[in-house]
């Protein structure tokens, strides 16, 4: 890990602290439901690993992959999605699990296209939540951490697809993404 381009904000101690508390609530909360987790790509694959096998509870897994990033630092509010679910997510409860809320509008997409397929319920899990951002109405019944308004990396999350493997949430140094 190069810690001359990134300071730490949480590192894995508490990242993995944190993901453990999250799967408690989810386990409590989805006891006796039909689970579906649904893993938003590539950022939450990391987060979602190690969330759902925190989790005590039958459960099932899909992908989503949408992009509304490309290789800026800043959403361009247009979402395309890559690759859709494999499976029906009818009568199931779902719960999507993202890396990062920032501005709201891709998740606001993403579920606004989930709801038309008929699942009994839409739930929202981010390890980090920046609400100093939001443009759309999304809130994350559960969010690991609220994060101040940096760009952030590591722990799933890149920069031009970098930085993903660190096992840190890192904030970028803006030297790095501002030449």
């Amino acid at each position: 890990m190069n810690l001359e381009q990134v300071d730490i904000l949480y590192d894995r101690e508490q990242v993995m602290a944190r993901v453990k508390e999250l799967a408690q609530e989810i386990t409590k909360d989805y006891a006796d439901k039909n689970l579906l987790v649904v893993g938003i790509l590539k950022g939450a694959f990391i987060f979602m690993a190690d969330l759902v096998r925190e989790i005590d509870l039958p459960l099932e897994i899909d992908f989503m992959d949408v992009s509304s990033y490309g290789v800026s630092t800043v959403s361009s509010g247009e979402v395309r999605i890559i690759k859709d679910l494999d499976y029906s997510i009818r009568d199931k409860d779902v719960l999507i699990v993202e890396d990062i809320v920032d501005t709201g509008l891709t998740l606001q997409y993403i579920k606004e296209i989930l709801a038309k397929r008929g699942p009994r319920s839409i739930g929202i899990c981010c390890l980090l939540d920046k609400p100093s951002r939001r443009k759309a109405a999304i809130n994350p019944e559960y969010v690991g951490f609220a994060i101040p308004d940096e760009f952030i990396v590591g722990y799933g999350l890149d920069y031009a697809e970098q930085y993903r493997h660190y096992p840190a949430v890192c904030i970028l140094k803006p030297s790095i993404y501002e030449k």
